[in-house]
């Protein structure tokens, strides 16, 4: 489990870029955490690492943008996914179990569908230091619930 504090939506993005970097072709990142937490904003790192030159936008209405970079990023929010049967009706595990990188906002949603292997990510305001800092925990499959 590895710990990251962050000063600013620029740190978010610094660190997300490192991951985005070194994620690997058919992985999973399962990000979790309230809104305004910097989902979107870790998302647009990590994007950045990947090489995706586009502007990254959560993808609320539409579940899914894909971008091209390096590696396909495959980015999903299923904040509106009312069931994990929805949610399998959109194709998901073609993407989940493709060459691509995938990032699920609101994975808490849809924990029975996440692939073995899913590294997990909870962005969390750290308000103990102030209203701008983050708390990034990140997390390989079966370290930890995802409810916790």
């Amino acid at each position: 489990m590895q710990t990251y504090i962050s000063g600013s939506a620029a740190d978010t993005m610094a660190f997300a870029n490192t991951l985005g970097k070194n994620a690997a072709s058919g992985a999973v990142y399962a990000l979790l955490g309230d809104l305004g937490a910097g989902k979107t904003v870790f998302a647009k790192g990590f994007a950045a690492g990947l090489g995706v030159t586009e502007d990254v936008t959560s993808p609320t209405f539409s579940i899914i943008n894909e971008y091209k970079g390096e590696l396909p990023l495959y980015h999903f929010d299923v904040y509106r996914i009312c069931s994990e049967a929805e949610m399998e009706d959109t194709g998901c595990e073609d993407y989940f179990y493709g060459k691509g990188v995938c990032l699920v906002e609101w994975a808490e949603l849809i924990p029975n569908l996440l692939p073995e292997g899913t590294r997990f990510v909870r962005i969390e305001k750290d308000l103990a230091l102030g209203e701008e800092y983050r708390r990034i925990t990140v997390w390989g499959h079966g370290d930890e619930h995802i409810g916790d």
